[in-house]
């Protein structure tokens, strides 16, 4: 399982995503470019001490991504308020890339093209959307337990089930 970012802006949701991959033993993906550097403080402090933990990727671009995507043959979900379809009744794959776009401005016609599947967290009406760090925890939340992946309590080691 992946969780990718596109050109992310806000260092602290960033941070935590990170530590969120870190911790469930999901790779991460930084599709730059980023509104920020990875010495900001607050990406440093929202990630913690588990910056290092985490299996991170950066790409220089989209196409960089979707070469490395291509290449890996991972389905990319993209999470979007624009979607139809909620992430609860999607089928995962453990390969799956979910990916999340840029808190100020979404993703590119380019980006939402070439998704395989576009899904949405469903919210109440009126409201504009969820905080990108708690979407991809709620996503990544939904597919790993769909594909069976459990992390074991004892050892903090991964399992499959």
């Amino acid at each position: 399982m992946h969780i990718a970012l596109f050109q992310p802006d806000i260092p602290q949701n960033t941070g935590t995503i990170l530590r969120l991959c870190a911790c469930l033993g999901v790779s991460a993906h930084i599709i730059e470019p980023a509104g920020f550097a990875t010495s900001d403080r607050h990406f440093r402090r929202a990630g913690m001490d588990y910056l290092d933990q985490v299996a991170l990727t950066r790409h220089d671009s989209w196409s960089k991504f979707e070469e490395w995507r291509n290449e890996a043959g991972s389905r990319l979900v993209l999470f979007t308020t624009k979607a139809a379809g909620s992430y609860l009744d999607f089928r995962y794959q453990s390969d799956d890339v979910l990916l999340f776009g840029r808190e100020s401005a979404g993703v590119t016609e380019e980006v939402v093209a070439a998704a395989d599947a576009r899904v949405v967290i469903p919210i109440r009406p009126g409201l504009r959307s969820l905080n990108v760090a708690m979407a991809a925890a709620m996503a990544v939340g939904e597919a790993l337990r769909q594909t069976g992946h459990r992390i074991a309590v004892e050892t903090g080691s991964r399992e499959k089930v």
